[in-house]
Parts: structure tokens; C-alpha cells; sequence
């Protein structure tokens, strides 16, 4: 059995986006609806409120970070908190936020937005590189499982509602997309997972994915070709996103949520909301750098 921790108690309404700065070792996360950014250094611990909606990051160096907020991507000055708009996103729809994000290979950041309200096909996919801003795909409900093969073949991603995550081929010199995306693993296609809602998800040093799964307590990794082989474990249901880091790389991090949390769980309760660490669970890559 898996050695489950909680690596940081504050509370989060709903936790989201955790990031491991390769060159800070500092975990870095998000409380999406009361925008606040988290961080955590082996006892040191910050908190700096973001004034809007937030949910997702890149390292830029070790002074900077981007962040993906409901207005648009910015560069965060981690000393002073002052921010810089880098590209604006949907900054004139109050309606709807950011929600999961992350860096790519080759020095772009992919994120989702979708309505605040969850309204069905409110959200947007973009990608973000050297200056430009590219919308990928329209009208999905709730973007999600933004994550990059090891080998920079391909980008996965969700419509949670939908239980599948897609596989999307990309240009190997660019990482625009390049064809149609295919389905790599349809929660969905057995009665007894459809309540495995695919949230956040992280590709490890073998090339598997591990899907942080909404509502089921746990995290689960799948093969290359998307075929099941383990799960872990957590003693909350929301689990929302994974992300590896510590001494190299051996520490899965896991984000979870009170929002929405069902009565009937009443065992979900205590923990909830927090940020847990499984020690020695896989290895993951280092997060690509954003280049802004």
C-alpha cells in the first residue's frame, strides 16, 4: 500500500495546478475560487492572494512564474507580487476562468478555460507560444488532463464530462498540433468506472499517465497505450491534479477540493481540500521552462 501523506493542511475550496520548480524545489499550487497561490519549501510555507481566479503555472526562472488566471496569462515577480499581463485570455468574459494548464517542451503553455457556472461548452483550449495565442478547440464544458508525452509526440487532454481523455498528435519542431486527436482512454466504457471523472494529469519518466480522477478518491496511472495498471489511493474523493517532485523527481503531489464534496462521504470530510505527498510512488520529468 501506498505511503499516503498530507504534505501541506490549508485548506483549499478547490485545489488545482500543483508545479515542482526544478531549480526552487518549492511546490507551488492553487486555490482556483479564492485566488490564492500556495507554496511549500520543506517547513516554509506561502500564501499570496491573487485577487481573481487562478489556476495554473509555469516557471520562468527562478524569480518568475507564469500564471493562468480568468483574465489572461501573466509574468508573477515571486520576491515583490508584482504581476505583468503577458497575453489576455477571454479577459472580457467575466463569465468564465481559467482552469488547467501547463508548460510544454518546447517552451509554450497550454491551458482550458470554461464557464464559472460549469455552463456545458462555455470552454476554450489555446496554446500560448513565443508571443501568439492559438485557440486548439471550442465549446468543451470543462478542459482538463493538460499533459505532454515524454518523447514530444503527442499532447493528452480532457472534456471531463465526456470521461475520455485524448491523445493529440503534435509537430515534433513546433508542438502545434498536427492532425486529429484520438481517444487513449474512455473512462466511460464500463459501468463501473463512470464515476472516474478524469481531472489533472502528469506523464512520469516511463511515459505513463497518472490521472487524478474527480470523485473516485484516487489516482490512477495508464500505460503508453492506455491500458491500466495501478491506482492509488487518497482519503479525500476530489483528488483534481498530480504532479511529481521532491529529491528526484520520487514524490507524487496531489491536489484535492471541499467544493462539491457529496454529504454521503462523510469520511471525505477531514481531509479534504488538503495537499497530500506519496512518497515514492513513480519518478516523473522535470516541468519544461516557459519561455516569456
Amino acid at each position: 500500500m501506498s505511503d499516503v501523506r498530507i504534505f501541506d493542511a490549508r485548506t483549499c475550496t478547490l485545489g488545482e495546478g500543483p508545479l515542482w520548480h526544478p531549480r526552487l524545489e518549492q511546490l507551488f499550487w492553487f486555490d482556483i475560487v479564492n485566488g490564492r497561490l500556495l507554496s511549500r519549501r520543506g517547513d516554509e510555507t506561502h500564501e499570496r492572494d491573487l485577487g481573481r481566479c487562478v489556476s495554473a503555472a509555469g516557471w520562468i526562472d527562478e524569480a518568475t512564474l507564469l500564471i493562468a488566471g480568468e483574465t489572461g496569462l501573466t509574468r508573477l515577480d515571486l520576491a515583490t507580487g508584482a504581476e505583468e499581463m503577458l497575453c489576455p485570455i477571454e479577459a472580457d468574459r467575466p463569465e468564465t476562468r481559467s482552469n488547467d494548464g501547463r508548460a510544454d517542451p518546447w517552451g509554450g503553455f497550454w491551458v482550458g478555460t470554461m464557464g464559472k457556472a460549469g455552463e456545458a461548452g462555455a470552454g476554450t483550449l489555446y496554446r500560448w507560444y513565443r508571443g501568439e495565442l492559438r485557440v486548439l478547440e471550442t465549446g468543451l464544458t470543462t478542459p482538463n488532463a493538460i499533459c505532454f508525452d515524454r518523447d514530444r509526440l503527442c499532447a493528452y487532454y480532457t472534456d471531463t464530462k465526456t470521461r475520455q481523455i485524448w491523445r493529440q498528435p503534435l509537430d515534433p519542431g513546433t508542438g502545434w498540433p498536427e492532425g486529429g486527436k484520438a481517444v487513449f482512454l474512455d473512462l466511460g466504457a464500463t459501468p463501473e468506472a463512470l464515476e472516474h471523472k478524469p481531472d489533472g494529469a502528469v506523464i512520469d519518466a516511463e511515459g505513463c499517465l497518472w490521472s487524478a480522477q474527480w470523485g473516485s478518491a484516487r489516482v490512477a496511472r495508464y500505460s503508453p497505450d492506455g491500458a491500466f495498471l495501478s491506482a492509488i489511493d487518497l482519503p479525500t474523493g476530489h483528488t483534481s491534479c498530480p504532479a511529481f517532485g521532491g529529491a528526484g523527481l520520487a514524490t507524487l503531489f496531489v491536489t484535492s477540493a471541499t467544493q462539491k464534496l457529496p454529504e454521503d462521504r462523510p469520511g471525505w470530510q477531514a481531509t479534504a481540500g488538503q495537499t497530500f505527498a506519496v512518497p515514492g510512488a513513480g519518478r516523473g520529468l522535470p516541468e519544461p521552462r516557459v519561455t516569456a
